[in-house]
């Protein structure tokens, strides 16, 4: 029978600002089981809440206790999962996610975001989160409903690649910054590590596409996912769905190259699910599939294509 597990938020079940091989697991799991892990917002220090009763005494903890890293994100993992060798997928599904904060914080990072030779002074805001109303209340008095998701999800990157800063998504997936990886969503990782590494962090309440100013609400969030070695797929880089999409992934520094890259992936990925052939799948990616900006701050930028499932013909047998 799968086995449920927690892994505390104490600065020793997490790492900051980077993603490495080399990192010895927090917690081993069997295939199936299930995970509830709890994460801190990014940014540290500097993002407080104002009011010093407002900050949670664990993150003070972390910040406290953890060197700065490659970057800003504080990230719960690596969890190793038994059977899980390189070559494999990782199959994350997600199945909760519940606000650890009463709120969180917008900032604008001088030469970052989208447009970063217009807006070069630090400001930051730190809105109220009300949980049970399921809204985040900003200073100027908008309200926004709160959508929460992690920005990272990953594994282990490739031991050649040595200690990798935790901005820059990549094939491991990472800081991917995708909103539409919330309860009930499914992400398939490519594993290149024994016991593939699972992280995630960078806890988000709610985020437009395109992060443009290179943040989102950035709040804690506890998330429970199920883990799941999957040695029939053969990805090598990451794929997504949800109960009623199927959703490509591109990440590359030219925004232009990721959404290439997000439609080659979808139209591979229909035909393997189909049979149809590439000409047809591409024409229903024009016809049906909707592609998006995830994020345009990270590095890599990223680009989504959403295929409904209802425009698919029967799955090949």
């Amino acid at each position: 029978m799968p086995t449920h597990h927690e892994i505390p938020a104490t600065p020793d079940t997490m790492v900051l600002g980077a993603f490495d091989a080399r990192f010895p697991p927090v917690l081993t799991v069997e295939s199936g089981d299930t995970v509830t892990l709890h994460s801190f917002p990014a940014g540290g220090a500097r993002s407080l809440h104002p009011d010093p009763a407002r900050n949670p005494p664990d993150y003070l903890a972390a910040i406290e206790a953890l060197s700065p890293g490659y970057g800003p994100h504080f990230v719960t993992g690596p969890v190793h999962v038994r059977g899980a060798l390189p070559g494999d997928v990782l199959q994350v599904d997600i199945l909760d996610l519940k606000l650890r904060q009463d709120w969180g914080f917008v900032a604008i990072m001088p030469l970052l975001g989208t447009l970063p030779d217009e807006f070069t002074e630090y400001e930051i805001i730190h809105p109220d989160i009300d949980a049970a109303r399921g809204v985040a209340v900003l200073p100027w008095g908008t309200e926004l409903p709160l959508d929460p998701f992690f920005g990272v999800l990953a594994t282990a990157p490739p031991p050649a690649w040595g200690r990798v800063a935790s901005p820059v998504p990549r094939a491991f997936g990472g800081n991917m910054d995708n909103k539409e990886l919330k309860v009930g969503a499914t992400l398939y990782l490519p594993v290149f590590n024994e016991g593939a590494g699972f992280y995630a962090g960078d806890g988000h309440g709610v985020q437009g596409d395109g992060e443009v100013c290179v943040t989102a609400l950035e709040t804690g969030l506890t998330g429970t996912f199920r883990l799941t070695v999957r040695k029939d797929l053969g990805l090598t880089w990451p794929f997504a769905e949800t109960p009623t999409d199927l959703m490509a992934i591109g990440l590359h520094e030219s925004l232009d190259e990721a959404m290439r890259q997000a439609v080659r992936e979808m139209v591979r990925h229909v035909c393997d699910r189909t049979g149809l052939s590439r000409n047809q799948a591409y024409m229903l990616c024009s016809l049906a599939g909707n592609l998006r900006i995830t994020q345009t701050v990270d590095g890599n930028k990223g680009v989504h294509m959403l295929m409904p499932k209802s425009a698919l013909p029967p799955m090949r047998a």
